[in-house]
């Protein structure tokens, strides 16, 4: 498996990974999917600011993660919002993790410090069939920590979804942060 940036071109691969997620699931709590022009948008306004990787095998795209603005002041440049998604048939088989990597590693490059994660979630004992806890227990494993929940903010399947924020520090906290440099990602 290779990590390798995202282009336009991929938007067809992306979406159809993504499209079970809006359809089937309240990881996301979009209602429709998104045309291939918005979402080839959405990739184009992204990669030129923060990195928006997929994981290769075989030829395909198994998974992809990137980044995006935390909150659209100043003072927040060193703060980001992180997503992945993974293949329906390559979940738990290490590709979220090696994309996480990878991109941790690129926005601590560009000065990023702190790396955010917005996930539904079921509190206590709920079990449902549009969302596990899996999400949250991943971003546990690879370092981030919960720091807030909101009750009942997301409605989706006609049922109403907790929502929790996870953090993770990439880097040290000092008085005068070098600026983030933003659009000058890469990977390794």
């Amino acid at each position: 498996m290779t990590i390798e940036k995202v282009s336009e071109e991929d938007v067809s691969q992306l979406l159809s990974i993504y499209a079970p997620y809006v359809e089937k699931t309240a990881i996301s709590f979009e209602y429709e999917i998104p045309s291939l022009e918005e979402f080839r948008g959405r990739i184009r306004d992204i990669s030129s600011k923060f990195p928006y990787i997929k994981a290769v095998r075989d030829g395909e795209i198994v998974g992809y993660a990137y980044a995006t603005t935390f909150k659209g002041r100043k003072a927040y440049d060193w703060s980001v919002e992180t997503t992945v998604y993974v293949r329906e048939d390559c979940k738990r088989g290490g590709v979220g993790r090696k994309l996480y990597d990878v991109l941790e590693k690129s926005l601590k490059d560009m000065g990023i410090l702190n790396v955010n994660a917005c996930i539904a979630y079921l509190d206590g004992d709920r079990t449902d069939d549009n969302l596990t806890n899996d999400s949250c227990r991943f971003h546990e494993k690879m370092g981030y920590r919960i720091v807030g929940i909101f009750h009942d903010s997301g409605y989706k399947f006609g049922k109403w979804y907790d929502m929790i924020w996870m953090e993770k520090m990439l880097g040290e906290h000092n008085d005068n942060p070098g600026a983030v440099r933003f659009g000058e990602w890469d990977i390794d």
